[in-house]
């Protein structure tokens, strides 16, 4: 027993004494005194109900103590605790379940089929169980002799390089006390010049983000251009060990220096621990008597590094990039129907912009009755609100659309939005259909800001976010403020809005032309009184 502890015990245990002791010569002078002045058996009477009160009083103390230290139970319920997967790999497979129900409602046929091969290509991981070593890095720090290295030092049997160089190599071996296959992936060379070397780098980090464990191999100090993969790798959850090759080019003071670099330059996203120094292959060395010399590699710090981790770490390792790999899946099936709905709800918003438009085109309202026409349609609100999965009934939407109303006016989003439809119309529209243009493309201006607002709080499962209707209502008004959009928008309105609306102005202002009455033919010769046979029948005589 630690010896304050045992201080503490022994301080106690006086103290308790000293209390006691004080006690019973209280009670014993209490009892002397009642005995004297009444009767022995009042005095004996009264020191039993006195060591009564304080038995309960000690007992009382003892069980609200207890009850204190007890756990909080809700009355009347049984406390629920919250379902939590027993291993990773269970929270994964629930997310490639999930990820299939998403990829159902997909409507990009080759998007759907290249979600659907890279859910089984995950199960399929899952299943093997292997651990899955990635060595990244330049092309000049020697990987690839790092790798031949590694596959020649560990102790089991190697598999046959899969793949080819341009997409890395992969070997497959066994390591002497580790129960799992490892499978050791040589990637094409980072920060490599030209569309090839982009397209390669681009590979090579698809290929890291897939390991269970990297290998990122220097030849040096790290440089900045090699910081920032390395950076970004760890931040999306990959374990690193950073390996320092080519020592044997090195004095022994300045391999030390640089490693101390290295492990201050990565602190805080790579153990110490994890920044190895080996020589995968060492330069020859020409002996005194002339002999050339190969000296072996020596690769045993990043063995036994290797080693350690998948000791400790392996189960974990493995699930948690199954359980990454497949949230990422479900992340890009999330954008993508993300983006499929946003292309349809854009339609809904286009159509709606005109069609509140051509209204006030015919009809003309004042400024308020435009803003009810153009951005409070509760129909488009609903209808939105269905491509989202969210049934909303009318009289919801018009509160919806109301609330919306009242912020663009609050805002001062009308007048604006006037004054931007002017200044454009203006320039394209002249002469007495101007006042009605303005108005018309004003209403399918505001309907187009409220459909996008809408869109934005459906998108965020009916929530206006922190900021609340205001801020969504403004920052879609300054998208839609741009002076390319308010070019493209005004003469696409031109087209569908005041050039038909000129047509219909100049027919209403045309006069209607009289008819003459309908006149009948007269005969050719006619005598008064006579009849048109009787002419007929003469004509023919004269001839």
């Amino acid at each position: 027993m630690p010896l304050p502890r045992l201080l503490t015990l022994i301080a106690a245990f006086c103290l308790t004494l000293g209390l006691i002791i004080g006690l019973i010569s209280s009670l014993t002078g209490l009892y002397s005194q009642v005995a004297l002045s009444a009767s022995p058996l009042l005095a004996n009477l009264l020191i039993f109900l006195i060591i009564v009160l304080l038995g309960t009083l000690i007992f009382a103390i003892f069980y609200y103590f207890k009850l204190l230290q007890r756990p909080g139970k809700v009355k009347g319920k049984r406390a629920i605790n919250p379902k939590v997967p027993v291993v990773k790999s269970e929270a994964a497979s629930e997310n490639l379940q999930a990820i299939r129900q998403q990829v159902d409602r997909i409507q990009d046929e080759v998007a759907r089929q290249a979600l659907l091969l890279r859910a089984r290509e995950i199960e399929a991981n899952m299943a093997r169980g292997n651990v899955r070593i990635v060595v990244f890095g330049t092309g000049s720090a020697g990987k690839t002799s790092a790798v031949n290295a590694l596959v020649g030092r560990m102790a089991g049997e190697v598999g046959a390089p899969m793949g080819t160089t341009e997409v890395g190599e992969t070997y497959t071996l066994s390591l002497k006390g580790i129960d799992r296959e490892l499978a050791i992936t040589d990637t094409p060379g980072i920060l490599e010049a030209g569309v090839a070397g982009t397209y390669r780098e681009e590979l090579a980090r698809q290929l890291a983000a897939g390991a269970d464990l990297i290998l990122f191999v220097l030849d040096g100090d790290l440089r900045k251009s090699e910081y920032e993969p390395l950076r970004t790798l760890a931040e999306i959850g990959k374990r690193s060990i950073v390996v320092f090759n080519k020592v044997d080019l090195y004095p022994d003071s300045d391999r030390d220096e640089i490693l101390d670099r290295l492990r201050q330059r990565v602190k805080g996203f790579v153990s110490a621990m994890d920044v190895v120094a080996i020589s995968a292959n060492p330069q020859k060395v020409v002996l005194e008597s002339g002999t050339i010399f190969q000296p072996d590699p020596d690769m045993m710090p990043l063995i036994r590094r290797i080693a350690a981790i998948l000791r400790a770490e392996g189960e974990d390792l493995i699930a948690d990039n199954i359980l990454l790999q497949s949230q990422h899946l479900g992340d890009q099936a999330r954008k993508l129907i993300d983006a499929q709905r946003r292309r349809a709800a854009d339609k809904v918003v286009e159509r709606f912009q005109w069609i509140g438009a051509g209204v006030i085109a015919v009809t003309p309202l004042p400024v308020v009755d435009l803003l009810a026409t153009a951005a409070v349609n509760a129909q488009m609100v609903v209808e939105i609100a269905k491509i989202y999965g969210c049934e909303l009934n009318i009289d919801r939407a018009k509160e919806l659309a109301l609330s919306l109303a009242k912020t663009l006016a609050s805002l001062g989003i009308v007048e604006g939005v006037i004054q931007v439809v002017s200044r454009a119309l203006q320039l394209s529209v002249a002469g007495f259909v101007l006042g009605k243009a303005i108005q018309a493309v004003s209403a399918a201006y505001l309907t187009r800001i409220a459909g996008k607002s809408f869109i934005e709080y459906f998108r965020h499962d009916q929530d206006w976010g922190d900021g609340g209707i205001a801020e969504v209502v403004q920052r879609q008004f300054q998208l839609n403020r741009k002076d390319e959009f308010v070019k493209a928008f005004v003469k696409d309105a031109i087209a569908r809005v005041v050039e038909p609306l000129n047509i219909y102005q100049q027919q209403e202002s045309e006069p209607e032309l009289e008819m003459p009455a309908e006149v009948e033919p007269e005969p050719l010769y006619k005598h008064p009184g006579d009849d048109w046979e009787t002419n007929s029948n003469k004509r023919q005589d004269d001839w």
